[in-house]
Order: C-alpha cells, then sequence, then structure tokens
C-alpha cells in the first residue's frame, strides 16, 4: 500500500491572516481522523502569507476515502478558507514501491 501526500499551496489575503491562524488552528483539531497520519501547515520563507498544507495519509483508500469521510463542521472550514485564499494549486503524490 502506497501513503499518499496530498498538498494544496495558496496566498491568503493580507487582511485574513489572523482569522486564517484561527480557521488552520481549528481545523488541524479536527483533522485526526483515521487513515491521515499527519497534517501540517507550513509558510513559505520569504513570502508571507503563502501557505501549504500538507495532508499525509496511510494509504491510497484511505485517501480516496478522505472526502466521505468529513463532518460538517471541517467543509464549514474548507469553505472559510477557500474565501481567504488566492491562487490555488492542488497535487497528490504516490509513494512509489521501490522493491
Amino acid at each position: 500500500m502506497s501513503k499518499v501526500l496530498f498538498t494544496i499551496q495558496y496566498e491568503i489575503k493580507p487582511a485574513n491572516r489572523n482569522d486564517y491562524l484561527n480557521v488552520i488552528k481549528e481545523l488541524k483539531n479536527l483533522l485526526s481522523l483515521d487513515g491521515i497520519e499527519s497534517y501540517n501547515v507550513f509558510e513559505v520563507k520569504g513570502k508571507e502569507n503563502h501557505f501549504y498544507e500538507v495532508y499525509k495519509f496511510a494509504s491510497e483508500e484511505a485517501y480516496e476515502a478522505f472526502d466521505d469521510d468529513q463532518n460538517e463542521r471541517i467543509n464549514i472550514l474548507i469553505n472559510k478558507l477557500n474565501d481567504m485564499t488566492l491562487g490555488t494549486k492542488y497535487t497528490t503524490l504516490y509513494e512509489l514501491q521501490i522493491p
């Protein structure tokens, strides 16, 4: 079973920084679901308000099931984040199984 990394890269509107940090804090607390090994948020060095969210899933199955398992509060927080962000880019990475 391959692990999966899912990343979301974006810039937030400067006026939303405090609200953004509060939403991310709550989201991180809620994302302790089965199948997610970790969820981290990084700010790009030298680019204030440019962030990467990194989700690490234990397997492809856990990644595929993630959208199905979300609760209502997680959906609300993700919608709030979408309203604060500019230029969103999504990337899905599958771990190579090297013999």
